[in-house]
Formats: structure tokens, C-alpha cells, sequence
């Protein structure tokens, strides 16, 4: 099989590219925090608890940091760009693996497709107000896409340089946004009254919880980017750790900040008044700070959006490597790139896909949000917590098979097992009020979470078949590692 592969190709990714400040703006930027805060949380506040959402962001980030020690403490052992896939292989064998794999591929597509509807939508919506140039959704998500193919077929510190300017200036617009806010006592006063039990408690908890999950999807992207870290043992858990510290303080100062800005009382009315809640930054930019810096936050939407599709597009490249490389897909996606050593099949095979949906959905005339964008991330955000829970349960698994590790019971058994129960629990909260996520009707709603089963299955096929005709292959799955 190797005799097929041509000399331009390798089957190593670059190693010691990646530090852990540059995989830290990769995962944050695949949060993507300026497009979450403009544009998801609003709409989480509305259908939520409220005023009481940063108090769930804690909770949520209590969750996620219990998850990522388990997580970071397998990352010790298994260093492999198959993240998701690779620990679930390890930890509950090779037809557990292949499931999260094509679970985790295509969650990490349509993600990022998604994000291409928004792009466009929000770059047309812009280049018409403020210049006056009217051009299709679909034109601007797709020269977005070229130049995303580019970067993904190049060098993946070239990536990094890209996303770490572009995660510096959305962090500081919005911090000089908060701090004004708090500065001038917002509506009356700063106050905790986000924190008390009667607003955390009041409207729908559920489903702002759920708002909440959706907002940290990319942080556990860490773990695929260990073939190309410095020295991964250290470098992955720490830069897991800052990764969800960042994301949910950032998040809970800057929801908070609004919070105390409108008023506790008055931030859902004010949210249900605006024809789209997704302006709602701008006004409070607009009134703390200025029309400049209100400016500078909707060139940063655009370029926030543009650095997520740049992340998860690197993301759903690196698992049709890996999965490519273990034999259960063609082996050709399993190669790199001879000069950049990036995982250049598998980043193309991503754009053909990216543009192909993008056309699909311009041809029907779908709206690239709440059609494109809605469906497809609230789907991907259902596959993640899934892959997060089995992924807890193949720790668990892996360190209790493995007694002579030495391993404190509360790293490999406890804390995973916890988090395991709590992921189940806000998947099943989920998919009870998925229709709320998508916006979309019931029937429709449930009839996109069919597709997750059916990547189950193609996955412990695709599995079977690799048993059948390589069963020394199928027995190592997963384990490739530096």
C-alpha cells in the first residue's frame, strides 16, 4: 500500500510546530468568542434563564474542567491527531473508535460549513450598510473558502500567526466594552444579581444551559494538534486547562457586563424589542464607548467568523488524517504534504465538501442563519457533547485496565465517571428541546438527529470491514502515536 503512495507525499505531521500559546488561539478561535457573544448568546439570554445566564457559564465551566482532567491525564498517554477517535479506541476498542471517528468528522464538516452561512450573512449584511455593495451570501462564504483552503493546505504555524492576531483584537475590543460598561455602573449599579438563586432559576435554565455547552464547542480540539506540539505531555493538558478557563471567564465577565448594563429586569425586553438580537452589541458599544469601537466590533464579527472556520476546518482536516492513516478511510487522506507536512488531502477533501453544501443551499435559496447555520451547528454541538461523554467513559475504561499506571483513582475513575453522567444528562436535556436550538419544526428537528445514529453505524462498519480484510490494523486503531 505504501508503494502507492507518491513521493510528494509523507505520512508525518510537522512536529514541534505548535506551543502553547498558538494551540490555545486555535481552540479559542474555533470557540469563536466576538461571534458567540454577538450573535448566540443574545439569543440564549431571550430563550433562557435571562439575567441568570453567567451564573450557568460557571456551572458549565465547572463541567467542562471536571471533563478535561481525564481528558489531559489520557492525553499523558495517547498522543495521536485522531482526538476523540484515538482516546475512544484506546479506551473502548477499535468499533467504539471508528464510531467516534466518523461521529467527530462529521461534526467537526458541519461546523464548519455552518459557520460559512453565517459568514456570508454577515459579511453581506455589512458590505451593504456600510458601503452599499450588494452581493449573494454564497459569493462571500466562497472566496472566504478559497482562502481557507490555502491556509489548511500550508503550513500550520502559518495558521496559528493568522488566528493569534485575530483572537488578541477580539479579546481587547471586548474587554474595553466590559470595563467601560462596569466603569459607568451600567443601569444601576454593578451588582451579582445574575448569581442569585431567583434568576438563575427563572425562564428556561435548560435551555440557556444548552446556549451555554454550544458556546465552548472547539476548546477540546487541543488533543488533535499533539503530533505537532512541543513537547505534547506538557503542552496538551496545559493548554486544555487555559483553553476552558479563558472561554468561561471571558464569557461570564462579558455576559455579566451586559447584564449589569441593561439591567436585570430589562435585558430580555430589551432583547425582544430589537428586530435582530444580534445588533444588540452594537447598541451597548454605541452608548459605553463610542461609534468607534462599534466599528471595530463589526469588522471583528467578520473576522471572528472567518478565524472559526479557519480552526475547525484545520480540525475536521486532522481527523480525516488520522482515520485516513489507520486504514478505516483511503489511505491517501492518511498522507502530508512533503514540504509543509500538513494534512493536505484531508484539507481539500474538506473544501470540495464545504463548497458543494454551500451551492446545495444557495441553489434551494435557504437563509445561510437560521437554515444553514442554525441546523448544522446545533447538530455538530449535540455530536460534541456526545463525543465528550464516550470519550469520559473510554478514560474511565482505559486507566482501569491499566492498574500498574499508578494513577490516582479520582484523575482516571471519579472525575470521569462524574463528567460522563453530567454530558449524558445536558445530551438528553438537548435533544428534548433540539427544536428550540434549531428553530426549526419538530419533525424537521428530530429528523436531523437521525444522522447521529447513522455516523454510529457507518462508523462500527467501516470498522468491520477493516477487521475483515487487516485484522492486525484494526487491532492497533488508534494507537499511533510519537
Amino acid at each position: 500500500m505504501s508503494a502507492a503512495i507518491p513521493v510528494s507525499s509523507s505520512t508525518e505531521l510537522k512536529r514541534g510546530a505548535l506551543g502553547v500559546g498558538f494551540i490555545i488561539f486555535f481552540v479559542i478561535s474555533a470557540a469563536s468568542p466576538l461571534s458567540v457573544i454577538a450573535g448566540g448568546f443574545p439569543i440564549g439570554i431571550m430563550l433562557g434563564n435571562g439575567a441568570g445566564t453567567p451564573a450557568l457559564l460557571l456551572l458549565t465551566l465547572l463541567v467542562l474542567l471536571t471533563f478535561s482532567v481525564g481528558y489531559t491525564t489520557m492525553a499523558r498517554h495517547v498522543t495521536n491527531a485522531g482526538g476523540f477517535y484515538a482516546f475512544s479506541a484506546q479506551g473502548l476498542g477499535g468499533y467504539a473508535g471508528a464510531a467516534a471517528g466518523v461521529l467527530a468528522m462529521f461534526a467537526y464538516n458541519i461546523l464548519q460549513v455552518g459557520l460559512y452561512g453565517m459568514f456570508g450573512a454577515v459579511v453581506s449584511g455589512t458590505m451593504a450598510s456600510v458601503f452599499g455593495l450588494h452581493g449573494p451570501w454564497w459569493g462571500y462564504s466562497l472566496l472566504a473558502m478559497a482562502s481557507i483552503a490555502i491556509l489548511g493546505y500550508r503550513k500550520i504555524d502559518l495558521s496559528a500567526r493568522v488566528l493569534s492576531v485575530v483572537v488578541i483584537a477580539e479579546y481587547l475590543a471586548i474587554l474595553v466594552l466590559d470595563f467601560a460598561i462596569l466603569g459607568t455602573g451600567g443601569d444601576s449599579g454593578v451588582n451579582v444579581d445574575s448569581f442569585e438563586r431567583a434568576q438563575v432559576f427563572s425562564g428556561t435554565p435548560s435551555i440557556g444551559l444548552l446556549f451555554c455547552f454550544a458556546a465552548f464547542i472547539g476548546f477540546e480540539a487541543t488533543t488533535i494538534y499533539g503530533e505537532e506540539a512541543k513537547n505534547p505531555q506538557r503542552t496538551i493538558p496545559l493548554a486544555t486547562y487555559l483553553s476552558v478557563l479563558l472561554i468561561g471567564c471571558f464569557y461570564t465577565l462579558s455576559i455579566w457586563s451586559m447584564v449589569v448594563g441593561v439591567g436585570t429586569d430589562k435585558i430580555v425586553p430589551a432583547l425582544q424589542a430589537l428586530e435582530d438580537p444580534t445588533t444588540f452589541i452594537y447598541g451597548m458599544s454605541d452608548h459605553f464607548v463610542g461609534p468607534q469601537l462599534t466599528q471595530v466590533i463589526r469588522l471583528l464579527f467578520m473576522v471572528s467568523i472567518y478565524a472559526g472556520l479557519l480552526a475547525f476546518h484545520n480540525a475536521a482536516a486532522r481527523y480525516f488524517y488520522a482515520i485516513g492513516r489507520d486504514g478505516l478511510l483511503p489511505s491517501r487522506l492518511g498522507t502530508t504534504h512533503q514540504i509543509h507536512q500538513s494534512p493536505h488531502m484531508g484539507s481539500a477533501l474538506q473544501s470540495l465538501i464545504a463548497a458543494v453544501v454551500v451551492l446545495v443551499f444557495a441553489a434551494m435559496g435557504a437563509d445561510p442563519i437560521l437554515q444553514l447555520f442554525a441546523w448544522f451547528s446545533s447538530l455538530a454541538t449535540l455530536c460534541v457533547i456526545l463525543l465528550m461523554a464516550l470519550t469520559s467513559a473510554a478514560v474511565f475504561v482505559y486507566f482501569l485496565r491499566r492498574p500498574q499506571l499508578r494513577l490516582g483513582w479520582w484523575r482516571g475513575r471519579l472525575l470521569p465517571g462524574f463528567s460522563c453522567v453530567a454530558l449524558l444528562t445536558v445530551l438528553v436535556v438537548a435533544v428534548l428541546n433540539f427544536d428550540v436550538l434549531t428553530g426549526a419544526s419538530k419533525a424537521l428537528s428530530y429528523g436531523l438527529c437521525t444522522i447521529i445514529p447513522l455516523a454510529l453505524i457507518g462508523g462500527v462498519l467501516l470498522a468491520a470491514r477493516l477487521r475483515k480484510v487487516a485484522p492486525q490494523r484494526f487491532e492497533h486503531l488508534g494507537s499511533h502515536k510519537l
